[in-house]
């Protein structure tokens, strides 16, 4: 009797009760929370103790956080680089490798930093990492829906203990990066209900820390959310005229003399830990000069197909992958797109992990495998796999790093040179040093084919 009652459950009747008691325990949440709970402790754990036990630094090597503030005490007026370059101090630093590359109203924003010792803000900015990277999943999973608050709670921590150890993130908070905390000011900014009247700021004010987020204000006006726009444009127009009203100078050499435009400043735009489109293409052609055509008409395909597609998104119902499209965009078409710049990934594998749990059959399994991929192409791997044990606890480094690439201060000495190794890259170098971008484009591909898919159906949010 038991092997034909057995044998009587068909798949599907077996997968319906599997999804019954999901549902039963998605009511009583209190167990993921203790689950994501003893796993971020867990992550987070490794992290902090590894941190508290050694020197700062074997566990960060701050030097954008050294960047930022001194462009804080140059905006004070207590750096010697006023005296030294009383016109445009802050985009003229003598006898230093790395150069101030942020608009003149970032400058400003970081004077915060300065009110505190560099090796106090190492322990802050961390901190900060870690709780904007729990909030920035936590906006996420609400404006995809996941409800209550305590399922949302638990699979945020469960979440984030997993993400805190992707590379992007390991980057960041090895670095003392903005970037965290400017995708979350935009996370949080863009998944507001529409009426809230200042919808859009967040955009305007991160878009005046760094270009890039400009990007989000095509795709406001794109998918019609015309007020929207306009307080982002207003809130950008207000930070240059606030640097402009404090440091005139650097305004009009960053502003006037196209310091923006020259991507250069910023460093070698082959170097491995550039994974842009214009990073490949240049790896590929051998030079900056001989990648030129062919980025321009890259930039021109994906910035046009991708804002469109990000837009249709948006008004066919899915706002998340909408604003997350736009984003993989300017990750793709922007010049330089650090390693570090793909944190954006955190609520891209969080908005996958959702819909993965909101579908059935082969699309769960195949989104779930999407995200799976996603994740394990960006983990921070150990270090000594490829000789770089000088991060965290012998982690940190991700899969890009096992190509073999230049010595970042080479090309301030030297300039571009013809044999640097990125150019002369061959067989898996090519697939592994440009992990991040070929990820990018392939995610793109599926996002405009979803978009597409959503062409005919009716618009509405």
């Amino acid at each position: 009797m038991a092997s034909k009652t057995a044998a009587a459950r068909t798949p599907d009747q077996l997968r319906r009760r599997i999804l019954e008691r999901l549902g039963r325990l998605s009511q009583r949440p209190g167990w993921l929370i203790v689950a994501g709970a003893a796993a971020l402790a867990v992550a987070l754990g490794g992290y902090a103790g590894f941190a508290l036990t050694h020197p700062p630094g074997t566990w960060q090597s701050p030097v954008d956080l050294s960047v930022y503030r001194a462009a804080g005490l140059v905006a004070r007026g207590l750096s010697p680089l006023f005296r030294a370059h009383a016109a445009a101090p802050l985009y003229h630093w003598p006898d230093a490798e790395l150069q101030f590359t942020y608009p003149p109203f970032a400058a400003l924003a970081f004077e915060i930093l300065t009110w505190l010792p560099l090796e106090t803000l190492w322990y802050v900015a961390a901190a900060a990492g870690a709780v904007l990277m729990l909030a920035t999943i936590w906006w996420t999973l609400r404006a995809l829906g996941c409800r209550p608050a305590g399922m949302r709670a638990g699979v945020t921590l469960l979440l984030g203990a997993v993400l805190f150890w992707t590379e992007p993130v390991q980057r960041v908070l090895w670095l003392g990066q903005v970037e965290i905390a400017l995708m979350a000011l935009v996370v949080w900014d863009l998944t507001q209900p529409d009426r809230r009247w200042w919808k859009g700021a967040g955009v305007g004010l991160a878009a005046g820390i760094k270009l890039v987020p400009l990007i989000f204000i095509p795709y406001l006006l794109l998918s019609r959310q015309f007020r929207q726009a306009a307080v982002a444009t207003g809130v950008f127009a207000a930070t240059v005229l606030a640097g402009f009203a404090v440091l005139p100078g650097d305004s009009r050499a960053w502003w006037l003399d196209g310091l923006f435009a020259r991507a250069s400043r910023a460093g070698f735009t082959a170097w491995t830990g550039n994974q842009s489109v214009l990073a490949l293409v240049t790896r590929l052609a051998g030079s900056p000069a001989a990648a030129g055509p062919a980025w321009y008409a890259a930039v021109a395909v994906i910035g046009i197909a991708g804002l469109v597609c990000a837009a249709r998104l948006n008004r066919r119902g899915e706002p998340v992958a909408g604003m997350l499209l736009a984003a993989l965009t300017a990750l793709l078409v922007s010049p330089i797109s650090w390693d570090h710049h793909w944190v954006w990934l955190v609520p891209g594998i969080t908005a996958m992990a959702w819909y993965a749990a909101r579908r059935h059959g082969r699309a769960r399994w195949a989104l779930a495998g999407v995200a799976a991929a996603v994740t394990i192409a960006f983990l921070a791997w150990p270090t000594s796999l490829w000789g770089q044990p000088d991060a965290v606890g012998g982690f940190g480094e991700g899969l890009i790093w096992a190509a073999p690439n230049t010595e970042p201060g080479t090309y301030f000495q030297l300039g571009n040179q013809p044999w640097f190794i990125e150019y002369h890259w061959h067989g898996g170098q090519l697939a592994v040093g440009n992990l991040y971008v070929l990820t990018g484009l392939a995610l793109f591909a599926l996002l405009a084919v979803a978009a597409a898919r959503k062409a005919g159906q009716p618009a509405g949010r």
